[in-house]
C-alpha cells in the first residue's frame, strides 16, 4: 500500500506491498549478508574465469585471494551490517540518512586493501568486489524496518 501523503510503500506485514501497481517482494534482513556473499562469489568467478589473477599484498608478501576468501568476508561484512542497522534503527527517523552515509564511509575505507593488490587486473576485481558487495549491503538493508530488504522488482 503506498502512503498518500508522503508516497512512500507501507509493507502489508508479510514482505510484500504495492507501488505503481507493481507487487514488490523483499529479501528478508537476514538474507542480506548470504547474498552479499553470494555476489562476493560471483565476482570472484568472474574474475578468476577471466584469467585474472587474485594475488593481494599482506604485510611483507603475497596472498592470493580465494573463493573462501570473498565469501566469508561477504558473509561477515553483511551480519556486521545488519547488527549496525539494527541499532541504528533505534534513531529518530530509523537512521536511514545515517546508514547510508556509514555504508559510504566504510566501503571508501574497505578500498584500501584493494588497492594495494599485485596487478592491475587484481585491482579492478577487487574493488569491482567490494563496490558490489557493499551496494549489496548498503542498499538491501537501507529499508528493512521490519525484517524486509531488497526490492526484487523495478518500479
Amino acid at each position: 500500500m503506498t502512503h498518500q501523503t508522503t508516497g512512500r510503500m507501507i509493507p502489508d506485514g508479510n514482505g510484500t506491498g504495492r507501488r505503481g501497481g507493481v507487487l514488490r517482494r523483499r529479501t528478508p534482513a537476514w538474507g542480506v549478508p548470504l547474498l552479499a556473499a553470494a555476489v562476493a562469489a560471483v565476482v570472484w568467478t568472474v574474475a578468476t574465469v577471466s584469467g585474472a589473477e587474485l594475488v593481494a599484498r599482506t604485510g611483507g608478501g603475497l596472498r592470493e585471494v580465494g573463493l573462501v576468501d570473498v565469501v566469508v568476508a561477504g558473509l561477515a561484512a553483511g551480519l556486521l551490517g545488519w547488527g549496525v542497522r539494527a541499532l541504528l534503527r533505534r534513531l529518530p527517523g530509523g537512521g536511514d540518512r545515517v546508514w547510508l552515509v556509514l555504508c559510504g564511509v566504510v566501503l571508501l575505507g574497505s578500498l584500501a586493501g584493494p588497492l594495494g593488490a599485485a596487478t592491475r587486473e587484481a585491482v579492478g576485481f577487487l574493488v569491482a568486489e567490494h563496490v558490489a558487495v557493499g551496494a549489496t549491503i548498503a542498499l538491501g538493508l537501507r529499508r528493512s524496518a521490519s525484517g524486509g530488504g531488497v526490492d526484487h522488482t523495478a518500479g
